[in-house]
């Protein structure tokens, strides 16, 4: 792998992670100029926009044929939200997580990651390919829209924290470079990482959902550990958690149901330990929930989390498939 293959798979984190910055900044300007109330910026155009890097990847690894670094930048990114960016937030502070989080957010996410290992399952369910198919994508997709249908009303009746304290006053002209710009970038940062991607996988000699899991979905992540991270030291520890379970939702329903209803993603059934590991990290922290304080992730938590997190990695890395 040359020298200028490695700079240009950084410079394509860097336009994929701040396109979706400046995408989200001049979308939320712009819709304020609207007229559209802050909660319907934040339902969507920031939850949206948070999901960018993951969905544009996916968007083009699938496109290319590379189920695998499609389903293993999901999985990577799902355990990374969970295991290290609130391992690194709780470390931080304490996190608080509201009631409506511990008992409908955290275990849809944790549903959202069973349903995953049963739909990628079918030679194991009933003999057929192992794939995610249109027909699964569409399944996907349907739970999405239940979910944000009970986001809606969750965030009217004010029992949901929406983050739109970040949202900047613009001129609406500024607002409109930005938008285009950031979207600019996404595809074209895209493209350079699962490019890099590949090289890398060749390089070492491991597949492209190793690579996926270990680089790419801990890059995609990098919108999420800032706003946990800085919500975290605000003090705004509900937000810290909401940015992570909204994001584990939006990537398996929402990323990997739009992206397999774009073309079927073939599955390696080698990742059935990491989809594990997925549905773990939720029930990690669904029963952190209980363990010392009430209803906190505390630091000794956090910790625990990041230490399970390095163990993962270095396992995956070391032994090859869990």
């Amino acid at each position: 792998m040359s020298l200028l293959t490695l700079l240009l798979f950084l410079v394509g984190f860097f336009l994929l992670i701040k396109g979706a910055d400046w995408m989200v900044e001049g979308a939320a300007a712009l819709a304020r100029k609207l007229k559209v109330s802050d909660l319907a910026i934040g339902l969507t155009i920031v939850s949206f926009g948070t999901s960018a890097p993951e969905f544009v990847v996916n968007i083009i690894a699938s496109l290319q044929g590379n189920g695998g670094l499609a389903i293993g930048n999901i999985l990577g990114s799902n355990i990374a939200n969970v295991l290290l960016i609130l391992g690194i937030a709780a470390s931080i502070r304490p996190l608080v997580i509201q009631q409506n989080t511990i008992w409908k957010e955290i275990p849809l996410s944790l549903l959202s990651a069973i349903i995953l290992g049963v739909l990628v399952n079918d030679r194991l369910m009933d003999g057929g390919v192992a794939l995610l198919g249109r027909g699964d994508g569409i399944i996907l997709i349907s739970f999405f829209i239940i979910f944000m249908y009970y986001t809606f009303g969750l965030a009217q009746m004010g029992d949901m924290p929406v983050d739109t304290e970040e949202i900047k006053d613009m001129p609406v002209w500024k607002a409109i470079v930005f938008t285009v710009v950031g979207l600019a970038m996404l595809p074209i940062g895209g493209q350079l990482i699962v490019d890099g991607a590949i090289e890398i996988a060749e390089l070492f000699g491991v597949s492209d959902a190793v690579i996926g899991i270990v680089i790419v979905g801990v890059g995609t992540s990098l919108p999420e550990v800032a706003a946990s991270a800085v919500a975290a030291y605000k003090g705004r520890t509900d937000i810290a958690i909401g940015n992570a379970v909204g994001s584990n939702i939006f990537n398996i329903f929402w990323v990997l149901g739009i992206s397999s209803m774009i073309k079927t993603i073939p599955f390696d059934e080698t990742l059935n330990g990491d989809v594990l590991m997925t549905i773990f990290a939720s029930l990690a922290l669904f029963l952190s929930a209980f363990v010392g304080k009430a209803r906190h992730v505390g630091r000794g938590e956090g910790v625990l989390f990041l230490l399970m997190y390095v163990t993962y990695i270095v396992v995956r890395l070391a032994f090859g498939p869990l």
